[in-house]
């Protein structure tokens, strides 16, 4: 059946023939379409007849689609022909009662000339899509879902232990290259040690591995790492890199964020369960919506709060779509590897992303809000929807009854007032029984200065019938308080009311509010946009946001997640920029291989234990990482992947490991935040010292660096210094640098030499006087190897050097021999911890 507006299409050409005179004539200027034509159906057309929305069938955004037409089969376009043309009738109001657009002004003479021009002259639609009417970049190749590719056919067979092996080694076998001979089992073993739980094997472990160190051996060593509570430690870590985790809003008062912890410790918790990906996606972003909702899933939204928030901001509504816009941007980076956030202020200019794009996605948002009481962040109830309907009943019944006592109170207040009889001057109880409202700057001045006396009369005045009345209201509180286990809370943003309107913002000012943005989806991506259920108590507008972005049809959810594995495993992804996928991002260096391994980790039930257990056993991640000339020339990036890339730890890696081996590491997990010391010059200038960083006591704060406090204005400095994420923003991949601050800071620095004093401490324990045998127990201890005879050589000379160096300078050798022997290998201590094999897994 025809709508009228398709009716009226189908009359419009059967039986209306507009004379050419009744139409504003056409341009007789150049036309561009990206200048003249484009702004107008921007402005005033695609807000119902675009990417998001097509009223009657119309959409106009696609030469395609709208030579098309809508509903009544009649295209909306006459190349050639602008008098016409469907569309110019009813821009120019010739149809009765049709006249387009149908919301704002009409089109000016000028406006309509442009378009009968750039109509008569084929109605083209240059730059925006291409011969197959998809949008310019459309067919881009992270845009299309990905297929299982066949596995490649090469010579060396042997070399293959699972196809991941048979994709690299052929493209190297194109270029007549082999590659890197495999690792040795004691480097093999400190890699996938670091790698997988981010701490050294310990001495017994070492021992016991190499009893077995056959490629069977190290196959079953991945799965025993995968299983232990270190691997959520390590791997959520890199996680949290990802969507911007810090404990503090930023801004100028970088207040803590209460109990944001909490979704720390649910991703650690997450990473160590296997929590499929798509759960762990529909979770943080939808986890209220859900029909199985639990405290855990409520936990989970953490991630939609992390983001700075300035909590005096000086233009309120610019600040919401700020606060908007970092929700759209961390979503669309962290799950789908596109930069969405560039389409802001304009089309994205690479991307076949549109603002249209962009506000819907903010409009999915727009229905969360901050609780708060002014700049007093608050937290929430968290529980099953059985469980919050409870408390919500729960803690309507103690408001109003706590809203009764006030009202005794403040009756019994009015009529002492009134009554005259307290001792106020007649000013300030005048002042008191105006209502708050209409009260003059005399009389609230009044009201301040008289608080204390007039609570101190009420109280002495109050009749023994009210207050029995106030206990029996009290005790009825207490009741209900107690019929029931008070619910957690967590830190997450809610939704407490439908979503408002979401406009289109010109130059992305919430002051220039343009086309309405109905809720949607980026139109590149999708066929057709989701259904948006709603059950009355949110808008299920994350819900299926949340789904389309976990399907499996998604052409770039699992391709982004596999990628960035394998970049924490090699040091880069096969994607480089594993946070844009886009236009500009880098292609694939083996793109078959990238959609190999997605539609695998899709089948294998979006597991991460069964990816890295698939890349950890394959013979190209446990290749040496000697380089060969010939082909370092060729490929110094090593694309091709003819040997596994040198690349330094991670900053917690290398702190972590520190403690590990210097026998203080605090294996306690989750809770509240230890706040390690740092230096008292990081701290020289700001007004209260005490009050922005309160220490930790040693033992707590020896624990493992992912639960270090993080506060977006006073990173640690040796985190910082040793290129800890951007806490603003998504991190895809950390800067990797090489500055003289950080071998100040591992060399000089109090954190590492009180762990030498450490280790010399645990060393002469554990192996007594002996010179040899301390340095090799350190060795073993920080590198999983014994020295090497000239290095053992060296290092036993040290010692003896550094002790009569340290004699000589007391001048007194009987008494403080054995102090002196302790302190040359404090030093020993502190120079393998410097040595680059000790931040690098091998």
């Amino acid at each position: 059946m025809l709508t009228r507006v398709g009716l009226c299409l189908v009359l419009f050409t059967i039986g209306i023939e507009a004379n050419d005179d009744s139409l504003p004539p056409p341009v007789t200027t150049t036309v561009d379409f990206s200048k003249h034509i484009e702004p107008i159906l921007k402005e005033r057309c695609y807000g119902c007849h675009g990417p998001s929305l097509q009223m009657s069938g119309l959409r106009l955004d696609s030469r395609r689609q709208a030579l098309k037409g809508g509903e009544s089969g009649h295209p909306s376009l006459t190349p050639g022909n602008s008098a016409k043309s469907l569309l110019i009738h009813y821009v120019a109001g010739l149809v009765p009662g049709k006249a387009m657009p149908k919301n704002g002004t009409r089109l000016s003479n000028l406006q309509i000339g442009l378009l009968r021009t750039w109509i008569d002259l084929g109605a083209s639609y240059p730059e925006v899509e291409n011969h197959h009417g998809k949008r310019i970049g459309a067919d881009h190749w992270a845009f299309t879902p990905p297929k299982s590719p066949q596995i490649p056919a090469v010579q060396d067979t042997d070399w293959v232990r699972n196809p991941i092996d048979a994709f690299v080694l052929a493209k190297l076998e194109q270029r007549g290259w082999k590659p890197s001979l495999p690792a040795k089992p004691r480097a093999l073993l400190r890699r996938i040690y670091l790698d997988l739980i981010g701490l050294p094997p310990t001495l017994r472990e070492q021992r016991k591995f190499l009893k077995d160190s056959s490629p069977e051996g190290l196959d079953h060593l991945v799965r025993n790492l995968l299983d232990r509570p270190g691997y959520g430690e390590r791997w959520g870590r890199h996680w949290l890199d990802v969507v911007r985790y810090a404990e503090t809003n930023g801004y100028e008062r970088d207040a803590t964020k209460p109990d944001v912890w909490k979704y720390r410790d649910y991703v650690i918790q997450s990473f160590n369960q296997d929590k499929p990906y798509d759960r762990f996606i529909v979770e943080q972003l939808a986890g209220d919506e859900l029909e199985d909702a639990t405290a855990e899933t409520h936990v989970a939204l953490g991630f939609n709060r992390l983001g700075p928030w300035d909590d005096e901001p000086a233009d309120f509504d610019q600040d919401r779509f700020d606060q908007l816009d970092d929700l759209v941007r961390t979503t669309s980076e962290a799950f789908l590897g596109v930069t969405l956030g560039c389409a802001r202020c304009h089309d994205h200019k690479f991307d076949p992303f549109t603002q249209q794009d962009y506000y819907g996605m903010v409009a999915l948002f727009n229905g969360l809000h901050r609780p708060k009481e002014g700049r007093r962040e608050r937290k929430l109830p968290v529980g099953t929807h059985p469980e919050l309907h409870l408390q919500a009943q729960k803690d309507s019944r103690i408001k109003a009854l706590g809203t009764s006592i006030e009202k005794l109170r403040d009756d019994f207040r009015t009529e002492l007032l009134s009554s005259g009889q307290i001792g106020l001057p007649a000013s300030a109880r005048m002042a008191y029984l105006e209502e708050p409202k209409k009260r003059t700057d005399i009389q609230k001045q009044l009201v301040r200065e008289h608080q204390s006396q007039l609570a101190t009369e009420t109280a002495q005045a109050i009749t023994t019938e009210i207050l029995a009345q106030i206990s029996s209201l009290e005790k009825k509180i207490a009741i209900v308080r107690q019929s029931s286990n008070e619910l957690d809370q967590a830190y997450f943003l809610n939704e407490p009311q439908m979503p408002g309107v979401v406009h289109v913002l010109q130059r992305g000012r919430a002051a220039n509010p343009g086309l309405e943005a109905p809720p949607s989806l980026p139109a590149s991506l999708v066929a057709s946009q989701p259904l948006l259920p709603q059950d009355g108590k949110t808008s299920k507008r994350r819900l299926a946001l949340a789904r389309w972005i976990a399907s499996p049809q998604n052409p770039l959810t699992a391709r982004v997640l596999v990628n960035r594995v394998w970049q924490q495993h090699f040091g880069q992804g096969l994607v480089r920029t594993s946070n844009d996928f886009g236009k500009i991002g880098d292609r694939p260096s083996h793109i078959l291989l990238l959609d190999w391994l997605a539609t695998r980790f899709v089948k294998d039930g979006w597991s991460l234990k069964k990816l890295h257990y698939l890349i950890m056993t394959s013979s190209t991640y446990r290749m040496r990482k000697d380089a060969v000339p010939e082909y370092l020339a060729a490929d110094p990036e090593n694309r091709l992947l003819w040997r596994v890339p040198y690349t330094r730890l991670q900053v917690e890696a290398i702190r972590d490991s520190v403690l590990a081996v210097s026998g203080q590491l605090n294996r306690k997990m989750f809770g509240p935040s230890m706040v390690p010391s740092i230096p008292e010059a990081a701290l020289e200038g700001h007004p209260d010292p005490d009050k922005i960083w309160q220490t930790s006591d040693e033992r707590e704060a020896s624990r493992r660096t992912i639960y270090a406090f993080v506060k977006r204005t006073m990173i640690i400095p040796m985190l910082e210094v040793l290129d800890f994420c951007d806490t603003t923003r998504s991190t895809g991949r950390r800067p990797v640098t090489s500055v003289a601050p950080q071998a100040l800071s591992l060399f000089n620095g109090e954190f590492i030499n009180r762990q030498a004093l450490y280790l010399a401490h645990r060393v002469l324990k554990e192996t007594g006087s002996n010179l040899v045998k301390q340095v090799e127990q350190v060795f073993l201890l920080a590198l999983c190897r014994k020295p090497r005879d000239e290095e053992r050589r060296q290092l036993v000379n040290f010692l003896n050097q550094e002790t009569e160096a340290y004699l000589w300078e007391v001048r007194s050798r009987d008494r403080v021999r054995l102090a002196a022997r302790e302190k040359s290998l404090v030093q020993l201590c502190r120079v393998v911890f410097n040595l680059n094999e000790f931040v690098y897994p091998d």
